[in-house]
């Protein structure tokens, strides 16, 4: 019985032991930096951390008697060697690790620290793959690359550069950096070259690297590399000419940390970056981190430094009240590696942290300013972006030229100054500093170049045999190339504001017109630069090549022998068509019997017997055509209509002699072919130019037989075979090619002739490769040459030694003349017609009644009934008809007569 009383005091006591040790606060908190000490981060890290270790344990407020311990290992910027740090750091039961700096080395320590429950804290990983999802116990105190990557690519499109060349080291931080950033550029432009470099390059593998690149195009260099203090990557571009104003270097904040770490820099440093941009993390300003920088003035800090300092400040923080929630730093070999039978490494030592996620979970919550700027971790468990400095480099120093943050975009003032004032911005309202570039300028670069001595630009020009004048080889060699578009191209190279030397290669083989399908191809295979001559733009062409801006108009034409018309016995009846004629001559009669109502009552020659009164109806409007009528008008009615019908008559017969003269003259097609429609149905051969579109177009989109299609390749053979005719061997209805062409054709011969208009719309241009900045510019030059009036001039110099082609071209068919043409004069005339007639019956009905009234008060009120009781409708009209029949001087005599009577009654 006192053997279970004793039993039951000493656990009561052990119970009272243990639960006192739970709730005591430990005397020493282990915390660990995995990294690589002899490093451009490593070195201002360390020295940050071992400061804000001994500053947290010089604070009373933080840990409250805890001492914070800092474990440290060293990578050596090795994933085998950072694991094996990280292993030995985990062995001393630390609640924390901080770091690596490394992204790959982080990816492997970010395993490890996963399965024991061991946040990672990085102040230096920036790797945009490092995310919370796959790594619960992550975090970044510093800012991904993917803000970075979205500040460079909205750069590029602040300075409208379209191309750039990437040159990245090629592991996990450079590799998902450049993603990050190609999918940033595939919004805007693109990367049109990456260059990966080995983590441990050479000077030589530099060298050959940047010698390839000159020969591109784009002349805009971004670089994402590791730290380098010896600058070797613009080192070699210094010592190969490529630092010059004719370039663009840009750099992440990898330079931005290397420089800071080797301030002051020496001028020879500097003239090798002369010019080049740089972003850097934006820090503000703040008097802790003025002290901080004081404190520790005779060590190389940077951005980093202060993060890592931060961090571990943050972690100070966070432990600190997860102490005071009573949680103790208890860990467990309940792990995936107790298991393990392992000799050389003793995996199974390693121990779980037993509150390791509610740790996370406080550090996640905390809310700090500190000397890199406000901690606060967002959904991705990254700091909140504090933006980028835009950094310049001179001969001078760095300077600051502007700011970035998601929120103003690019300022000259910094984010927190606008923080308040603005929350969306927009590529008009971006402002940056002045920007010494390469070579010493403030004008910004172009960013590429289209071609230079050493290298100039292969153009193909087509080696014609017909039609010469567009484009040809004069005196047997290649070197003198001339033409008409051979002249136009040199004239708009001097407008463009850049020197572009070239190289003319005659493409063909000098017996036939080449196959410009082929021409044109080799300009995205790369054999061409350009393709400059009588090129015509079509569809399928512009899917593979850029065409400048259109200096000739063209499309396909008919050309067809032609025959004159005046042997047409029936000829003065074609300007007319039927219902003009028709419409005409009933005029003709409705003018003669309206003049005819409105004059016979007034005019004695409208008045006689009924057989002449006729023929005057029908001759009177027919004789006014030709001015031979001896009839004269004296109503102002019956004149007013002569004058609106001899204005009709006047347009009539001076549009009519316009299209007969035409028609006399002009020459008239004698082919079968009259049109597209017979182009398409009939079975007649058809002749087209060798090496022209043409004969694509008409077997692919209108689906002639090839076996119709003849080839043709010079002029000549062009009048040979139309003159031939379709019914003989070689011969042909009518020749299908582009406009320019055939108006040359035409210009010398009068046998043959264009059969309606162009049946396709096109033009002329100049091919480019895909994405040429050249094909705009000289575009903008061949707008400004035809405004200028200079394309007309070289037009001139080369088809109007004899009047131009365009003028000297005939039309195939006149056109007659439409009623559609004429019918608001036709309208005219009836109303004027109409008008008159109403006004005149509107007088004689008002003359009949007073007659008649007359009439009744002469006769006796007896007559009146019986008259009245005898008379008809038929009476009254017939009484009507003899009233207007008679003339109007004696109807108006009678009633003078009758008013007479009545003032002496």
């Amino acid at each position: 019985m006192e053997s279970l009383l004793i039993l039951t005091l000493i656990g009561s006591i052990w119970a009272c032991l243990a639960g006192s040790a739970c709730c005591q606060r430990p005397a020493v908190v282990n915390i660990g930096a995995v990294f690589t000490f002899d490093s451009v981060i490593g070195r201002a890290a360390k020295v940050a951390m071992e400061a804000a270790v001994s500053d947290v344990n010089a604070d009373p407020s933080i840990l409250n008697g805890t001492k914070l311990n800092l474990v440290m290992a060293d990578t050596h910027c090795n994933v085998l060697l950072g694991f094996i740090g990280a292993f030995h750091v985990l062995e001393k039961d630390v609640v924390a690790i901080v770091g690596p700096q490394s992204s790959v080395v982080a990816h492997m320590v970010l395993q490890i620290a996963n399965n024991l429950q061991v946040p990672l804290i990085s102040y230096a990983a920036t790797d945009t793959t490092l995310s919370a999802l796959q790594f619960p116990f992550f975090l970044r105190t510093t800012h991904s690359d993917s803000d970075q990557m979205t500040a460079l690519a909205e750069l590029i499109d602040f300075y409208e550069w379209k191309e750039v060349i990437m040159i990245f080291v090629d592991d996990d931080y450079g590799r998902n950096g450049i993603s990050t950033l190609t999918d940033e550029l595939d919004k805007m432009f693109k990367i049109s070259h990456k260059i990966p470099l080995p983590s441990l390059f050479h000077l030589r593998e530099i060298t050959d690297i940047l010698n390839k690149s000159k020969l591109l195009g784009p002349r805009v260099y971004v670089v994402h590399v590791n730290p380098d203090p010896k600058l070797r990557i613009f080192k070699i571009a210094h010592q190969l000419n490529m630092m010059t104003s004719d370039y663009v270097w840009l750099a992440t904040d990898w330079l931005s940390t290397t420089l800071d770490s080797i301030l002051p820099m020496n001028k020879s440093s500097l003239n090798i970056l002369q010019g080049v941009v740089v972003l850097r993390q934006h820090t503000p300003e703040s008097s802790q981190k003025t002290t901080l920088w004081s404190r520790l003035r005779n060590y190389s800090l940077n951005v980093y430094a202060l993060s890592a300092y931060d961090t571990i400040q943050v972690l100070a923080r966070s432990i600190d009240k997860f102490l005071n929630e009573g949680r103790s730093t208890t860990f467990s070999l309940k792990n995936k590696f107790h298991d393990l039978n392992t000799t050389k490494m003793p995996l199974g030592k390693l121990k779980v942290f037993d509150d390791g996620a509610l740790l996370l979970s406080i550090l996640l919550q905390t809310k700090f300013t500190g000397l890199s700027g406000r901690f606060e971790f967002n959904s991705d468990r990254n700091i909140f972006s504090r933006g980028y400095e835009v950094i310049n480099i001179d001969q001078t120093g760095l300077h600051t030229v502007g700011y970035w943050s998601n929120i103003t975009g690019f300022t000259i003032q910094s984010p927190e100054t606008l923080k308040q004032k603005r929350i969306s911005y927009t590529h008009l309202n971006q402002t940056l500093g002045n920007v010494t570039w390469p070579g010493g300028k403030t004008a910004k670069p172009r960013g590429w170049v289209i071609a230079d001595n050493e290298r100039p630009l292969i153009i193909g020009v087509p080696l014609r045999v017909s039609f010469v004048e567009f484009v040809t080889v004069s005196n047997g060699s290649n070197k003198n190339i001339e033409g008409y578009c051979i002249d136009l191209f040199n004239e708009a190279r001097k407008l463009v504001p850049y020197d572009v030397p070239y190289r003319f290669i005659p493409f063909g083989n000098g017996y036939s017109n080449p196959c410009y399908n082929d021409l044109v191809n080799n300009v995205p295979n790369g054999i061409f630069d350009a393709a400059v001559g009588d090129i015509a733009i079509v569809a399928n062409r512009t899917r593979i090549v850029d065409f400048s801006q259109p200096f000739a108009s063209t499309g396909l034409v008919i050309v067809a022998p032609i025959k004159n018309s005046k042997s047409n016995a029936w000829v003065f009846l074609k300007p007319f068509t039927v219902e003009m004629w028709c419409v005409t001559s009933a005029s003709f009669f409705m003018i003669g019997a309206v003049i005819w109502l409105l004059e016979h009552r007034v005019n004695d020659d409208f008045r006689g017997p009924p057989k002449r009164q006729l023929v005057t109806v029908i001759l009177f409007s027919f004789s006014t055509l030709f001015k031979t009528n001896q009839e004269d008008t004296v109503s102002p009615l019956g004149r007013m209509v002569m004058v609106v019908w001899l204005f009709l008559l006047m347009v009539i017969t001076s549009s009519y002699t316009a299209s007969l003269t035409s028609i006399l003259t002009v020459q008239q097609l004698s082919s079968p072919i009259k049109g597209l429609d017979d182009l398409i149905t009939s079975e007649h051969p058809i002749g087209y130019q060798v090496g022209s579109f043409a004969y694509s177009y008409l077997t692919e989109s209108l689906y002639l037989p090839r076996s119709r299609l003849v080839p043709l390749g010079s002029p000549e053979e062009y009048e040979s075979a139309l003159l031939k005719g379709p019914f003989k061997k070689g011969g042909v209805a009518a020749v299908v090619d582009e406009l320019p062409y055939m108006e040359l054709f035409l210009s010398g011969r009068n046998d043959f002739g264009m059969i309606g208009q162009p049946f396709t719309k096109s033009g002329w241009g100049f091919a480019f490769q895909r994405g040429s900045p050249l094909a705009v510019d000289i575009s903008t030059a061949i707008l400004k040459l035809s405004e200028n009036g200079k394309l007309q001039k070289i037009h001139e110099k080369w088809f109007c030694k004899k009047g131009c082609p365009g003028e000297r071209r005939r039309k195939s068919e006149a056109n007659q003349l439409h009623l559609l043409s004429f019918w608001g004069l036709y309208l005219l005339c009836g109303a004027f017609s109409l008008a008159a007639l109403l006004i005149f019956l509107l007088r004689i009905v008002r003359q009949f009644a007073r007659y008649i009234r007359q009439q009744q008060k002469e006769s006796s009120h007896a007559e009146m009934v019986s008259s009245n009781s005898n008379s008809s409708w038929i009476h009254v009209v017939y009484k009507f008809i003899d009233f207007v029949d008679e003339k109007e001087e004696a109807i108006k005599r009678l009633f003078r007569k009758n008013d007479t009577q009545n003032q002496a009654n």
